[in-house]
């Protein structure tokens, strides 16, 4: 199977801008997105060039978006976790802000997972390819943080 041609870089961005503003909003609110977004895409632009095919672009910005937005909730302080509900017996999605304080204290990719799990009913293959890692991984990753969120309640 041939590769597709990269398009070029403006035309990549006009397609992909709104979904990635979308997503950064999800993942960290109105405010923190707009930098996340600007910081998406710079990043985006200088891997562009050494992408030898542009078979999933949007699995790719959206895998930098999601990384932007972890670093991002790295930098900020964690705010206490109290009443975490059992997570996988919710039948609805979690508020999200609800859902946000909740992971804060989780390591960025275990937040992540979760957030992407619970707070968008993403399946495991989806938020692998957002993280960059395989659905296993992403599946691992949504466990680990349901149990260290049950550790943290059972404190």
């Amino acid at each position: 199977m041939d590769a597709m041609a990269l398009p070029p870089f403006e035309s990549f961005y006009v397609e992909h801008r709104e979904p990635v503003l979308r997503h950064l909003r999800r993942l960290l609110g109105t405010q923190a997105a707009e930098d996340a977004f600007q910081e998406t895409f710079l990043r985006a632009l200088r891997a562009y060039a050494s992408l030898r095919h542009a078979d999933n672009l949007r699995g790719w910005v959206l895998t930098i978006a999601t990384r932007v937005a972890v670093d991002e909730s790295r930098r900020k302080r964690p705010i206490a976790v109290a009443d975490v509900p059992d997570l996988e017996s919710v039948d609805e999605p979690l508020p999200r802000e609800e859902l946000r304080r909740l992971t804060a204290d989780l390591p960025p990719t275990e937040r992540a997972a979760v957030f992407l799990r619970y707070g968008y009913d993403l399946g495991y293959d989806e938020i692998g390819a957002a993280l960059g890692s395989s659905p296993d991984a992403a599946r691992q990753a949504t466990s680990s943080g349901v149990r260290r969120l049950r550790r943290k309640e059972s404190l």
